[in-house]
């Protein structure tokens, strides 16, 4: 009988009778993560239970849901929720290469659900630090994840209009706000007189960020222009767009990270994928916290 077709039942089996499979496609497991899993089973327990089939006396071998067995014997628990299906050994495999191998089969978030779901879990605690405890991360990381929770009316009606191209976008743009609030009502302003279709990209919405940073106004201070650009050249440019960059010494080469690997990091931290300042921050945030684990 082929796995589709199997009858499921479902038990509350001993960890101890659940053995991994030797043949699993999941050979490695990353530590970090699987820290971060075993502290979500104990919070809230394990929320998908796993997949197994029956072996002799009484044992089971896992189908689908190694990562949780593992995560589950972290978090000391005694006996977890399965699934159990017949499945032929080699048809395993293909149970898990399919479990994991993406194309819709899990989706995360969308950054802005994710906020809103982590700032409501936040509201039942007395304090930030509390928060971001039962998450197992550091209050840094809860004030960045709930960011998008956080914006503004103006900037929420923005992006729900498809003016802003990204939930990153608005939090930058609720950045730049804090920053100096006339260069983004100016901003907004503009973006509000977009033409129907049209979104202001991030890119243009750092680049009004970082011209608030000390540095690079000290910089461009001091910076000779090596050509200055006439009004008529970029009069007539809309707002959202980059005016020509004045001539530059060619920079050395510099290496980019996977694309590939970006995107599934952004998934899997339900992060913007062209927000990489946010990447990179969220990052450095989830090592200090594997570190000090």
């Amino acid at each position: 009988m082929k796995f589709k077709d199997s009858p499921t039942q479902f038990q509350l089996v001993d960890l101890a009778l659940i053995e991994p499979d030797a043949g699993h496609a999941r050979q490695n497991a990353d530590e970090g993560s699987l820290k971060g899993l075993s502290n979500s089973i104990r919070q809230v327990g394990l929320i998908h239970p796993l997949v197994v089939r029956p072996t002799a006396g009484g044992r089971f071998t896992v189908i689908a849901g190694e990562r949780r067995r593992q995560a589950a014997l972290l978090a000391g628990e005694q006996s977890v929720p399965v699934l159990v299906r017949d499945c032929a050994p080699d048809e395993a495999l293909a149970v898990q290469v399919f479990e994991n191998i993406g194309l819709g089969v899990r989706a995360p978030l969308e950054p802005r659900d994710m906020a809103n779901a982590i700032q409501a879990i936040v509201e039942r605690f007395a304090t930030p630090e509390e928060a971001a405890s039962y998450f197992a991360r550091p209050p840094t990381w809860l004030d960045q994840a709930t960011a998008a929770a956080r914006l503004s009316e103006k900037v929420t009606a923005l992006l729900d209009a498809g003016k802003i191209s990204s939930t990153g976008a608005a939090v930058q743009l609720e950045k730049l706000a804090k920053k100096n609030e006339a260069s983004a009502d100016s901003l907004i302003d503009q973006i509000e007189r977009l033409p129907e279709g049209e979104k202001v990209s991030k890119k243009v919405v750092d680049n009004a960020l970082s011209a608030e940073s000390p540095r690079r106004r000290k910089t461009e201070e001091a910076a000779p222009l090596s050509e200055p650009v006439s009004a008529g050249a970029t009069a007539d440019l809309p707002p959202w767009e980059d005016a020509p960059a004045p001539a530059a010494q060619p920079a050395a080469p510099r290496s980019r990270v996977n694309p590939g690997k970006v995107k599934l990091v952004a998934e899997l931290l339900g992060l913007d994928e062209d927000d990489e300042e946010e990447l990179l921050v969220r990052l450095i945030d989830e090592f200090l916290a594997l570190k000090r684990a």
